[in-house]
């Protein structure tokens, strides 16, 4: 199983080095790379100018380091990274897909409903709250370490406590 780490904010532009100023906009995005995903931050000016090609992103604002923050991930872009997730085959994301969902069960956004073994895997029949709509999810059968190690990398990525 292949080890990734996706790093917090640089606090500058990947497309100009630029340091962004506290509570200046930027965009914070996940590109897929051979190694597995890498957070890269773009101002406003140099994401219009060359958007560049990502997996997901998110528009944030310098916070100040001198503030505690106030941190907050809109549900709604949890559960559009889980399903984006949801044709990867590579195990890594596998992982990270597994997690995301134990994270939006947590949050009762996704509801266990029912498992199976599909090729000898388990996977997991998940109710989306509110809706009629089920996913599954392939349970990796991570261990704890691995677990906490996925959550810390989802919440340097998000920038929110999990």
């Amino acid at each position: 199983m292949a080890d990734w780490e996706i790093k917090r904010t640089l606090g500058q532009c990947y497309g100009s080095g630029e340091e962004f100023k506290v509570g200046e906009e930027y965009f914070a995005a996940l590109v897929d790379t051979d190694e597995g995903f890498e957070r890269r931050d773009y101002s406003v000016a140099c994401w219009q100018e060359q958007k560049p090609e990502t997996y997901c992103y998110w528009k944030t604002k310098m916070p100040d380091s001198e503030k505690k923050r106030n941190l907050f991930v809109d549900d709604d872009m949890l559960m559009t990274f889980f399903e984006r997730l949801g044709s990867e085959t590579r195990q890594e994301k596998l992982d990270f897909r597994f997690v995301l969902a134990l994270i939006l069960m947590r949050k009762r956004i996704l509801k266990y409903d029912s498992s199976k073994t599909d090729n000898g895997a388990e996977v997991w029949t998940l109710r989306v709250t509110g809706e009629k709509r089920m996913v599954e999810v392939a349970n990796p059968h991570l261990d704890e370490e691995r677990i906490e190690q996925l959550s810390t990398q989802i919440g340097q990525v998000l920038q929110m406590d999990m």
